[in-house]
């Protein structure tokens, strides 16, 4: 399927309209607000300033496609029907605007006007208007021709995984469940592609075939033991035998969402997040009640940086729904990046309440705890989830990892040494562990050796982490080897150039070759990086600039510290 940067093709329209001799100052500062809104996926404004700017230039293309693209965006595509209609009357070309006229006729059921769409090569692309061409076929009741569509969509090259999936939901949602259970098998037409919803897409149609006992197995080799409640309760109504209802598509409409929705799952791997959206929002509004699509559009809503949009979103999915639990995670995590910090605890604290033997959950709001430095909180937050990870024999190295990080900020070694070894245990190797507890361990000035060994391995892993060459740096400067030290924090600062504690330790190690001024310049630049008044966890601007004023001996005879000495040669 050709694809079309929306954010570029509109943006560079809009730009050559600017250009237009006599336009009115006031006109080109409404341009440059609403191509500034959009280019910050700014829907609401963006949104606002395209219309209004449509209302005096009514037949300009470029606003009209833009303004479909950001009413799109917020989801408001009602509001975007009449203008894709007169791009359409104008016998224009607009991806975007064929986007939003299939919603429309798809929510109708207008499946007449669907196939004259395609017909007419106004669609969405190859795929997509194959597959909706089937579903419009299937929507007037000529099953045949639906069925003879996917399959000639499935002899496209790269196309076979899509087909076979629509056409499986195709049979089983007329109730040929025995044609759609030996394509999910890969009997016939496979082999297919083993998604989350495709999986429970299965489930259900082996139960319809009384199959429970298979379906329970599928799912334990799809999912493991660690199962979010949705798939825990489906586990659960086929383990006890229950029969349950094909619900993933219930007609054509439902299947052209698919369309969009499915597609959309596909396109973000290589697609720009807004152009994703587009297709989530339009699945959306074809099946409002579709919790997936409700989550994909949040999850990059989120991703976009539109929060507050993202939190409107995430509250959509009904509270009696499996995956509300999900979308309160998100909800809580869209709260904090938007500032709203104390909402953000709140929401994931009920969920505790309301979701505890979650194991995710308790994850979440230690992570959420640990990043307002609240480590009590958060150690505890995490005892509770590996409380519930042990009960179902599933051990997690980074819930240990992350709980060793707040009991070291406790100040509690013994514990974090212990989480940290545990770590390293499950995953073996893990450069952010190693480096971590070797880090730790130079800065308690305990098994240096030891430190030494694990930092190199990291280093080994990640030679671009700027953090982790700079742990490698400061144990060579620890262990009094200070010329090795130097090539190492020369690459760490390279790396981080704006970090204050990088720089802090490419200063010292300087220092300790006689390097001075280097050094103070170093110290300098450090200072600068730390923030007016405060003092960043992992470095004290006092000590810095007192390292400034007397030198960096001074500084540790005041400390009680040993003081700088070179390794000889043996070490």
């Amino acid at each position: 399927m050709k694809l079309r940067s929306l954010s570029i093709t509109v943006l560079a329209a809009t730009l050559n309209l600017m250009a237009v001799p006599g336009r009115a100052d006031e006109d080109v500062g409404a341009y440059l607000a609403a191509l500034q809104a959009r280019y910050q996926n700014d829907f609401t404004a963006a949104a606002e300033h395209f219309t209004r700017a449509l209302a005096r230039d009514p037949s300009n293309p470029a606003l009209m496609e833009n303004a479909i693209a950001s009413l799109v965006g917020l989801g408001e595509i009602d509001r975007a029907v009449p203008i894709a209609q007169r791009i359409e009357d104008a016998d224009l070309l607009s991806q975007v605007a064929h986007m939003v006229l299939i919603a429309d006729e798809g929510r109708r059921e207008a499946y007449d006007e669907l196939l004259d769409r395609v017909y007419r090569n106004r669609g969405v692309g190859e795929l997509a208007d194959g597959l909706i061409s089937a579903w419009a076929h299937m929507g007037k009741g000529d099953m045949k021709t639906a069925l003879e569509l996917f399959d000639e969509v499935a002899d496209q090259r790269g196309l076979r995984s899509f087909a076979v999936y629509h056409k499986a939901l195709a049979l089983a949602s007329v109730g040929d469940f025995e044609s759609a259970e030996q394509i999910f098998a890969g009997e016939s037409d496979g082999p297919m592609q083993r998604t989350r919803r495709g999986t429970m897409a299965w489930a259900q149609v082996l139960s319809q075939l009384e199959r429970n006992e298979e379906a329970v197995k599928i799912i334990d080799e799809v999912f493991g033991t660690d199962l979010d409640p949705e798939i825990t309760e489906l586990r659960r109504q086929l383990a006890e035998n229950e029969r349950l209802t094909f619900s993933i598509i219930g007609g054509a409409r439902d299947g052209v969402a698919e369309v969009f929705f499915s597609l959309g799952r596909a396109l973000q791997v290589d697609a720009g997040q807004d152009y994703v959206l587009l297709y989530a929002r339009i699945a959306e509004y074809l099946t409002p009640d579709n919790v997936d699509a409700i989550l994909m559009t949040a999850e990059l809503l989120e991703n976009l940086q539109r929060h507050e949009l993202a939190t409107t979103a995430y509250r959509r999915v009904p509270r009696d729904h499996p995956s509300h639990y999900l979308a309160e995670l998100g909800r809580g995590e869209a709260l904090r990046r938007s500032g709203k910090v104390d909402a953000a605890v709140e929401v994931l604290e009920q969920l505790s309440q309301t979701h505890a033997d979650v194991p995710v959950v308790h994850v979440s709001l230690g992570d959420l705890y640990r990043q307002l430095e609240d480590f009590g909180g958060s150690a505890k937050a995490y005892d509770r989830a590996l409380e519930l990870y042990a009960e179902r024999d599933n051990d997690q190295w980074f819930v240990h990892y992350a709980r060793g990080i707040s009991y070291e900020r406790l100040g509690e070694w013994e514990k974090a040494e212990a989480d940290f070894r545990k770590a390293l245990e499950l995953n073996p190797e893990h450069p952010q562990v190693l480096n971590y507890l070797g880090y730790s361990m130079v800065e308690k000035r305990i098994n240096l050796d030891e430190a030494l060994d694990m930092i190199e391995r990291a280093v080994a892993a990640r030679p671009d982490s700027g953090y982790i060459v700079d742990s490698l740096g400061w144990v060579l400067y620890r262990l009094g080897r200070y010329e090795e030290a130097i090539g190492h924090m020369e690459r760490a600062a390279e790396l981080e150039p704006v970090d204050p504690v990088v720089n802090d330790h490419l200063g010292d190690v300087l220092w300790a070759v006689g390097r001075y001024q280097e050094a103070i310049f170093q110290w300098h630049r450090a200072l600068s990086f730390v923030d007016q008044g405060e003092s960043a966890s992992d470095v004290d601007p006092e000590r810095i600039r007192r390292k400034l004023e007397v030198g960096l001996d001074q500084v540790l005879e005041e400390e009680g510290s040993a003081p700088l000495r070179v390794v000889d040669d043996d070490g």
